[in-house]
């Protein structure tokens, strides 16, 4: 599922980066996109060195965002993700954000991977508990 996606917006939230004990580290934020009467509201993450992605942007900026989709299962719960490894202002006219990644076509898989013992860096889980 290397298929990279691309979606543009304005930005509403930016959160802080979380970094966890494993060292594995992540930042998410929020677009909204116009979808008729009702606006979306989609929630993207950036993981590891990618958090700085976002730094560049402030509340209310349009951004294009490129990501990649990845799923999992968690204690017989499913989740999908929508990871963030490229942002650009929209339109051709400003220079895409330094990605580190310009030369290549699509993401970089080993982004969207969390480390093995993610959901560990939080405690023992309860059968409730999601891993992130």
């Amino acid at each position: 599922m290397a298929k990279g996606f691309e979606m543009e917006g304005t930005v509403k939230v930016i959160n802080e980066v979380q970094t966890f004990a494993s060292g594995f580290s992540k930042r998410e934020f929020v677009i909204e996109v116009e979808d008729g009467k009702f606006p979306q509201m989609v929630k993207f993450e950036c993981l590891k060195e990618k958090t700085t992605l976002i730094d560049d942007y402030s509340i209310g900026d349009s951004v294009k965002v490129y990501f990649d989709i990845r799923g999992n299962e968690y204690n017989g719960r499913y989740f999908v993700n929508l990871n963030a490894w490229k942002l650009e202002k929209p339109g051709g006219g400003g220079a895409p954000a330094n990605d580190g990644y310009a030369d290549q076509s699509g993401p970089p898989s080993h982004l969207s991977e969390p480390p093995a013992d993610y959901g560990s860096a939080q405690g023992a889980p309860s059968d409730d508990d999601i891993p992130f």
